[in-house]
């Protein structure tokens, strides 16, 4: 296996537009590195379909990746993260990292009584893939789950902080307080966008754990302990890739990654 070009962007991908949380956390963390994303637009949402489906769509978006000579992989889908993240390992010539990984290592971390909340999509839920990634670094964490499938919606509209979304908040997380956790894991791309809201909802006994910051910290550890981190300081390159509706992307992703998009390529070989 040779070694990756330290100069090379990072690959993010996502099933659609929820990743550029990441990208945007990438982009705070580590300023010098260039970022290749890829938005599968024109088959999201993912998590409506079969384990095989979700599988052969994340490979064929590994193998665009990296025939552009990506350095590093992130799954920033929870969904993929949960199905196909030993499949992209087990076959990836480049380190790999996943949302559900960072996301569950940070809330190991963090928890003092062991009571951990999870909040993801109903697929991400269903697959148990958080509880199972906690139980694995700490087998005494108690983890309630909670699928909260308005949330994605809400986002894209915008109601950030609408009097429906914290009444939304507020009815999800219920039965997740009851069970007098100390740490939340926001498990989906989405969500970093209600943090203000979630907390509030949340009080301030409750630590939130923002998957896409977690990823971004042990991509700048993992580059530099294998020595891929962009020795230049030039401005970096970030080059964003969707299979459907640009303007779309364009409109909802500035919204997700704070600031101007630039350019967005059609990927029409998909």
């Amino acid at each position: 296996m040779s070694t990756p070009d330290p100069r090379s962007a990072i690959g993010v991908f996502d099933s659609g537009i929820g990743g550029l949380t990441v990208v945007r956390a990438l982009m705070d963390r580590l300023p010098f590195e260039n970022i290749t994303y890829f938005g599968d637009t024109a088959r999201v949402p993912y998590g409506v379909k079969s384990v095989a489906t979700i599988e052969h769509y994340t490979q064929q978006i590994v193998d665009f990746l990296l025939h552009r000579q990506v350095k590093l992989l992130i799954i920033a889908c929870n969904t993929m993260a949960a199905v196909a993240a030993d499949a992209v390992r087990a076959s990836a010539p480049v380190p790999v990292l996943d949302v559900i990984e960072a996301g569950a290592a940070n809330a190991a971390a963090l928890t003092r009584s062991g009571g951990i909340g999870v909040i993801g999509t109903p697929t991400t839920i269903n697959s148990n893939a958080y509880a199972r990634a906690i139980h694995q670094l700490n087998q005494d964490c108690r983890v309630y789950s909670q699928a909260c499938p308005l949330f994605v919606p809400l986002v894209e509209e915008g109601w950030l902080d609408h009097a429906v979304t914290r009444m939304t908040a507020e009815e999800y997380l219920k039965p997740v307080f009851v069970e007098r956790i100390d740490t939340l894991v926001l498990g989906c791309t989405h969500y970093p966008l209600l943090k203000p809201l979630l907390q509030d909802v949340a009080g301030g006994h409750i630590q939130l754990v923002d998957s896409a910051i977690s990823i971004a910290d042990e991509a700048a550890e993992l580059l530099q302990s294998q020595g891929l981190a962009n020795p230049g300081r030039e401005r970096p390159q970030y080059r964003y890739h969707v299979t459907d509706v640009p303007v779309r992307f364009q409109t909802i992703g500035e919204r997700f990654l704070g600031r101007s998009l630039g350019q967005v390529e059609l990927v029409a070989s998909f």
